[in-house]
């Protein structure tokens, strides 16, 4: 028997591709271009914005006669058991390629922007929390340990993680993000890249671009930054996931910039990310976006209108249902109104991927790689998710030495976040995205709440609970009760903060946008009532975002912030207070010190900071990159404190940093630029290097930043993007504000331009 080319796995990939899509009819191509959600609800509330709207039916016998290029989301729809779930996606995916004339199976695609969101799935810390962590390597072995999981059931494409760069902390998904730095991000991100890619997952960059930097901070609102901003804050850290991290895939965002919806922008979505990126692997629609060119943006009069916008940019897959990529284009193509190699085009790039996957190949198996029971919260994951979280959690203040709690001590826990497991997660955890909607299932693993936790925590410790109030509602009936039990404490622990939700459901996460960084609700009154019985009071916050603390800054014992730290994140906490944990996460995001006099981060150039031209002082109350520990830390220059190199030179900045307490902990030596005078203006300092560094008690390293002069790179007046020559301060210190040692470089030789292969990332080395 004569094998046909395109199922040879001894020829090259577009070889196969090339002569398989020469055999495949107009509609055969198309088909590989959508995906399908089979059991999205159609009516009530959904978990993807106006899914009832924007899902269409179809018939699902007939559809797949023509193949079928994904199918979404076949765990993270409804409660399914994992093992029953594999087989169940196994069962489909041989009922597509049975029906198809060419056997071709489907991408399955789902979420796992904080672990697998799926019943019964490990709920690690939210990407906020990664960012505090501030140990990419770690990230690495998560990404690595969730594909794993993923590919354990079937799974081929995860769609994380998020790149946005967080403009405005009011905004609803803060919590997906990592941080407030585009380098932090793009280090972070492309760790986590890594670790999917590793495990044999398509990891899907989001949400390519701008979409963080919405006006008002409100989901989905056009975007008006500049084009500086978009150049040297909004894309790096895409550029680096690409680059470094090998990223396959990258999802289109919902956005409009300076008009222009980013799913119908062929300058970003082509000339960018593939001709200057180089960029050769899949492009996707967030769900429904190829649709909202018509219902939303209005920049398409049809279905078919949006499909060529959509096609002609550079999106190849439209998600999450087909709505545009179906029956209209294929209308619209016949018609002659759609050219048909905008069709080969896409088609190709979906096929090269399933090429890589193996799903061309005779003998691909859709059965699930593990037989039996599949656990997906394994030991070894719970573990892994409690090493983040403790490594996640920041101590913003210990003023008194609150901290750690006293073995035996009177402890009142008060607070609507205190006993709730909910409380740990994220929006896009399995619990708060699809359990909202399942009351009568359990959550499927367990959470220890920070109340149970301490108790555990400290045994001899006698410990009272009180609510004290609603996380949003107004009632203030609780507030008498928790007075009452704190003020028979030793101390009191005010556990605090979000719930996750979506769509205005929570008061975090997806379209749960704020107006304000006051607590929600009446959690701030309730605060306010603890401090006034006298008693320390510690407050811990289990937050999606940054909210304003200067009210309070003075008055309480100790201030804890966690941002939704997962599953194990109720003893990661506990373990700080009790001072089992030493604490070494470091602020991802500032943290405001008023409400208002928003947005605001730290990357701010000279009139964006406290001056006399305004009333208004935006300094926050915690700078980006703080957070303390129980132990304390030395640090002195080993390089010298002045230099010069060229333009295109390097020069290594070397510190000593001892640990001088009497316990063992872990300092962020984090490395900043200064650049006094530019052609545009610049961010008074913004991040270029960091490392993570662990010491044992007396115990002193070398950390060594290898700075390259591409490092200080900017995009110039032109849009070119320029090493100039001047002066540049190398600041190296535990945050943005808190700074250790200056070294003054010099930057000599011609203004030069960078092309793609500049240095993004700093080296460092420890001995």
């Amino acid at each position: 028997m004569t094998t046909a080319p395109w199922r040879d796995p001894a020829l090259p990939a577009a070889t196969r591709v090339d002569d398989l899509l020469t055999r495949m009819t107009l509609e055969e191509k198309t088909a590989q271009l959508y995906g399908v959600w089979v059991g999205a609800a159609t009516d009530g509330d959904g978990v993807a914005p106006l899914q009832r709207e924007m899902t269409v039916d179809y018939d699902w016998e007939e559809l797949i006669t023509l193949g079928l290029g994904q199918l979404t989301r076949s765990f993270g729809t409804a409660p399914v058991d994992p093992a029953l779930g594999a087989r169940a996606l196994a069962r489909a995916q041989r009922r597509i390629t049975a029906a198809g004339r060419f056997g071709i199976p489907a991408i399955a695609h789902e979420e796992c922007l904080a672990g697998f969101t799926a019943w019964q799935a490990t709920a690690y810390p939210v990407p906020l929390a990664w960012g505090a962590a501030f140990d990419p390597p770690l990230v690495e072995e998560l990404g690595r340990r969730i594909g794993e999981d993923l590919r354990s059931v079937g799974v081929h494409q995860g769609l994380a993680p998020v790149l946005d760069v967080v403009r405005d902390p009011r905004w609803g998904r803060v919590e997906e993000t990592i941080g407030e730095d585009p380098y932090l991000v793009g280090t972070v991100g492309s760790a986590y890249v890594r670790g999917l890619e590793s495990a044999g997952v398509i990891a899907t960059l989001k949400h390519f671009a701008g979409y963080a930097s919405s006006a008002g901070a409100r989901n989905l609102a056009p975007v008006r930054a500049g084009v500086r901003e978009y150049a040297d804050v909004t894309l790096p850290p895409f550029e680096m996931a690409l680059r470094e991290g090998g990223a396959r895939s990258v999802m289109a965002a919902y956005n409009e910039t300076d008009g222009v919806p980013v799913s119908a922008d062929p300058r970003l979505l082509t000339e960018l990310l593939r001709t200057d990126w180089g960029f050769d692997g899949t492009v996707v629609a967030d769900y429904f976006g190829i649709g909202f060119l018509q219902t939303l943006h209005r920049v398409a009069g049809t279905e078919a209108e949006a499909a060529r916008l959509a096609l002609t940019a550079g999106i190849d897959v439209e998600l999450p249902t087909l709505k545009c990529y179906g029956r209209p284009l294929v209308s619209a193509v016949r018609d002659g109104a759609i050219p048909e190699s905008l069709v080969d085009r896409a088609a190709r790039r979906v096929l090269l991927q399933k090429c890589a996957l193996g799903m061309l190949d005779e003998g691909w198996t859709p059965e699930p790689a593990r037989e039996g029971p599949i656990d997906l919260d394994s030991t070894a994951n719970r573990a892994l998710a409690r090493r983040l979280a403790e490594e996640s959690v920041v101590l913003l203040d210990n003023p008194n030495g609150a901290l750690p709690l006293a073995p035996d001590t009177r402890i009142a826990v008060v607070g609507p976040r205190a006993a709730d497991a909910l409380a740990m997660l994220g929006c896009y955890s399995f619990p708060s995205h699809v359990l909202t909607h399942h009351p009568e299932v359990a959550l499927g693993i367990a959470i220890p709440t920070v109340l149970d936790s301490l108790r555990t925590e400290l045994p001899d410790a006698k410990v009272t609970f009180a609510e004290g109030c609603d996380v949003s509602d107004p009632d203030t009936a609780g507030f008498e009760e928790a007075v009452a039990r704190a003020a028979e404490a030793d101390v009191c622990v005010a556990v605090l903060g979000d719930r996750a939700g979506l769509f205005g459901r929570g008061t975090s996460g997806e379209g749960c946008d704020v107006t304000d960084l006051d607590l929600p609700g009446v959690q701030a009154d309730l605060l306010d009532a603890l401090v006034t019985t006298g008693v320390p009071v510690v407050l811990v916050l289990l937050t999606g975002r940054p909210y304003a603390l200067g009210r309070w800054h003075g008055r309480l014992g100790a201030v804890v912030q966690a941002f939704f730290p997962g599953e194990e994140g109720g003893p990661a906490v506990a373990g700080v207070l009790s001072g089992r944990v030493n604490p070494s996460g470091r602020l991802p995001v500032s943290v405001p010190r008023v409400p208002g006099g928003q947005p605001w981060t730290y990357l701010q150039p000279p009139l964006g900071l406290a001056g006399e031209v305004s009333n208004l002082d935006p300094t926050p109350l915690y700078a980006f990159g703080h957070g303390r520990s129980y132990t304390t830390f030395a640090w002195d220059l080993v390089s010298p404190d002045t230099a010069g190199i060229g333009t295109d030179g390097s020069y290594d900045v070397t510190v000593t940093v001892r640990n001088t307490g009497d316990r063992a902990g872990a300092e962020v030596v984090q490395l900043y630029l200064h650049d006094p005078v530019a052609s545009v203006t610049r961010p008074d300092v913004r991040l270029i290097g960091y490392r993570r560094v662990d010491l044992a008690p007396g115990e002193s390293r070398r950390v060594t930043f290898h700075f390259h002069a591409d490092l200080s790179a900017f995009t110039d007046r032109e849009g070119a993007r320029v090493v100039e020559p001047g002066a540049l301060e190398l600041r190296v210190g535990a945050s943005s504000a808190e700074v250790h040692t200056v070294t003054r470089l010099q930057l000599t030789g011609p203004v030069r331009r960078l092309g793609p292969d500049r240095v993004l990332r700093c080296e460092t080395e420890v001995s």
